[in-house]
């Protein structure tokens, strides 16, 4: 369980932060900068949820990812460590990735397929959605970036990856099942 009694710290006033395992890094290190965009990646879903009240069980998976973001927060902020064993960091787990995959599934069993790209937009969580899916694509770019240089769960990376394909097709659920979404004409404005 995680206690904060004091929100300030003054530790990073010099431009340095504390990894899970206490290391100290700048705090534009690539590690910080791949969890530090998973949070925004939250705080998104946070704005998004503001518009889905009436949508309960989208809501309710938006929660659990709010949750999982956390944890995948946490996976990214403490390195492996050598010899670590199952259950001493938390990590993201297959079966979290697996959870997605059974949403993506359902959702999209209820959508036509698409004939062409979608713009971002449509219903206000909708488009919310669609800043979150590409906050989640930049948070993957930066979470394969630092696994080119140090250990990362491969189920981290799994994670992003499924959760911007699952946003995508969530917005399109909150689109009135892909009635309202917009749709790219290409070269419509020649």
């Amino acid at each position: 369980m995680v206690r904060l009694t004091r929100i300030y710290t003054r530790g990073g006033d010099k431009g340095h932060t504390s990894l899970g395992n206490g290391a100290r890094v700048p705090k534009h290190a690539l590690r910080v900068e791949a969890y530090g965009t998973v949070d925004e990646a939250n705080a998104v879903i946070g704005v998004a949820r503001l518009a889905t009240a009436s949508d309960p069980a989208a809501d309710a998976m938006l929660a659990r990812i709010q949750n999982d973001l956390f944890d995948l927060g946490a996976d990214l902020c403490t390195p492996a460590a050598e010899g670590e064993q199952p259950g001493q960091a938390l990590r993201v787990t297959p079966e979290q990735v697996t959870r997605l995959e059974a949403e993506i599934d359902a959702m999209n069993a209820e959508l036509a397929p698409l004939d062409s790209f979608i713009l971002p937009g449509g219903t206000p969580a909708a488009a919310h959605l669609h800043v979150g899916r590409t906050v989640v694509r930049r948070a993957e770019r930066l979470i394969t970036a630092l696994a080119e240089i140090e250990p990362v769960n491969p189920q981290a990376i799994a994670y992003a990856n499924r959760l911007s394909d699952h946003f995508f097709v969530l917005a399109r659920h909150l689109n009135g099942r892909g009635t309202a979404d917009i749709l790219w004409v290409p070269g419509g404005n020649r």
